[in-house]
């Protein structure tokens, strides 16, 4: 996107409750205002005044290191007041409802939330009940937009743009809401993307989706520029999608072997937490063509420009009335 672009587009959107409803243009005029927040955290003093006065509440009901850290250190580095809920210590755990336990934090004057649930919509359903700005950092099998907006971010870093690069996505696609919003963000920014798996782990109705299906990673290795590695979540299986981890890892792990297979300058990448020995091998996550690293440093800029986007929309919206 060109500067004129840029200044022609204004960003109106209150909450970022996902990417499927995003167009490119909004996809990329975030990860340009991303690039913008970079500079902050190189300097002595990392801070910057943007979100003054702010209150953020990270609403987190499942358990979080990356994402939870980030989005504090995001807020506290724009200046904003950061309140952390916990399930355990709060009164969800004597039966209040999501509902109220948000409604009763806006009572105390909050602007933003960052959600984290383990049911699909949570998000969605908490932007129609309170004033406050929503971004959802994860609801059950849905969507995890930041995720997706730091990797596609780290690609363009990496490679300068996502158009015509061929991107591979492994692994536990079924439970992985980082796949999803990966898919939307990384086809509306002109990659292909494949999805890699056993069938086991393939979401329903995946044929609708605007992505290639291989049940091989052997097969598509060789043809790939990318390659996302996912964690298989053991905690959301409900039976035993393959016979063993041991034959998981034999077919579809990132092996040392595998990436000598592949471009030399293959990408490659993993949201974390990383099980090491199973989807991808120590040599291969800490190795030369890893930005593993980069992507989670990387999602300190996108968040604090999702922070000051969504309170920018806020704006806009009373501008609009």
């Amino acid at each position: 996107m060109t500067e004129t672009d840029q200044e022609k587009l204004t960003w109106t959107h209150k909450h970022l409750l996902g990417l499927k409803d995003l167009t490119r243009r909004e996809i990329e005029f975030l990860l340009d205002t991303a690039r913008g927040f970079e500079e902050i955290s190189t300097r002595s003093i990392k801070k910057a005044p943007t979100l003054r006065g702010k209150v953020v509440v990270n609403l987190f009901f499942e358990d979080s290191t990356r994402t939870r850290t980030s989005f504090t250190l995001a807020a506290n580095r724009l200046s904003a007041d950061v309140v952390e809920f916990t399930k355990k210590s709060s009164s969800v755990s004597k039966g209040e409802t999501l509902i109220d336990t948000a409604r009763n934090l806006e009572a105390m004057g909050i602007d933003i939330v960052v959600i984290r649930h383990n049911a699909g919509g949570a998000a969605k359903l908490l932007s129609r009940h309170i004033n406050a700005c929503i971004i959802n950092a994860g609801d059950g099998y849905n969507e995890h937009p930041t995720q997706a907006l730091l990797d596609v971010y780290t690609i363009r870093q990496v490679r300068g743009s996502l158009e015509g690069l061929k991107i591979g996505i492994v692994g536990d696609i079924a439970h992985s809401r980082v796949a999803r919003s990966n898919i939307w963000a990384m086809t509306k920014l002109g990659a292909e993307v494949t999805l890699i798996g056993p069938p086991t782990l393939m979401p329903a109705k995946v044929n609708e989706l605007p992505v290639r299906v291989s049940y091989s990673l052997d097969a598509v290795i060789q043809e790939l520029d990318v390659i996302n590695m996912l964690r298989i979540q053991f905690e959301r299986l409900g039976g035993n999608p393959f016979p063993s981890v041991r034959e998981y890892s034999h077919f579809f792990g990132l092996t040392v072997e595998r990436v000598a297979r592949a471009k030399p300058d293959l990408v490659v990448m993993h949201p974390g937490p990383i099980n090491r020995g199973v989807e991808i091998e120590s040599e291969v996550a800490d190795g030369a063509n890893s930005v593993i690293l980069r992507q989670v440093a990387n999602g300190l800029a996108v968040r604090m420009a999702v922070l000051f986007l969504v309170s920018q929309g806020v704006a806009e919206q009373s501008k609009e009335r």
